[in-house]
């Protein structure tokens, strides 16, 4: 089997996972079968790309597992005109899922060397629908609210005041709740002019969602 083969061959299987594991909204699989995974992931565990599973990544985070991220993106139900605050960029490659989903994506991280990675990213591909910011997300972007969607990809131990005051009414929020060191619970908040809807989706578990920029470190 050549190369090419192979890869065509693994990303197969990459879309059968996905289906399997509940991810069955047809334009969430397209946007994920538009998106390869391999750039996202450097160094040694670019072999490992189309694997259903979590990767490290710079700066002491990961890469979330596919099937994760198609389960959140699944449960934002975006709608094409909307725009989406992604807190924690982390590879890119949750924003580049949403940038085909949405009409505009921002997406921010406290690691300067994340943000500017993926950044790069985005330009090659010719994501122009997704700004890239340094910035502390547990504030969200005050500048650019209200939001459709809101993506959290960090775990928090309650959804942030911030966060749910820059969601629209009608707007829908995902993200992770829990303490870092235990399994978290994978939670959507929807907003009605009456307060806020939560539904427990499923247990996760993700880097704790921190406050402050960080330092680019290994």
């Amino acid at each position: 089997m050549s190369n090419t083969e192979d890869i065509a061959e693994r990303k197969m299987q990459f879309l059968f996972a996905l289906r399997s594991k509940g991810v069955t909204d047809k334009r969430v699989l397209t946007a994920m079968e538009n998106i390869d995974r391999g750039p996202f992931i450097r160094g040694h565990f670019a072999d490992r790309a189309y694997e259903d599973t979590p990767l490290p990544i710079a700066c002491g985070q990961t890469i979330s597992q596919p099937s994760v991220v198609g389960l959140m993106t699944q449960a934002l139900k975006i709608n094409p005109r909307d725009t989406v605050l992604e807190v924690g960029t982390g590879s890119g490659y949750q924003a580049a899922i949403l940038s085909q989903l949405a009409r505009r994506v921002y997406t921010v991280d406290r690691f300067k060397r994340l943000a500017t990675e993926a950044a790069a990213i985005f330009r090659q591909q010719d994501l122009t629908n997704i700004t890239t910011l340094i910035a502390d997300g547990s504030f969200g972007l005050p500048d650019q609210a209200p939001f459709d969607r809101i993506l959290v990809t960090a775990a928090a131990e309650d959804p942030p005041g911030p966060l749910l005051a820059q969601l629209k009414i009608g707007g829908i929020m995902v993200l992770p709740v829990g303490q870092s060191n235990t399994v978290q619970s994978l939670i959507r908040v929807t907003r009605s002019e009456f307060g806020y809807d939560y539904d427990e989706l499923r247990p996760v578990r993700f880097v704790p969602l921190v406050e402050g920029l960080g330092r680019d470190t290994e």
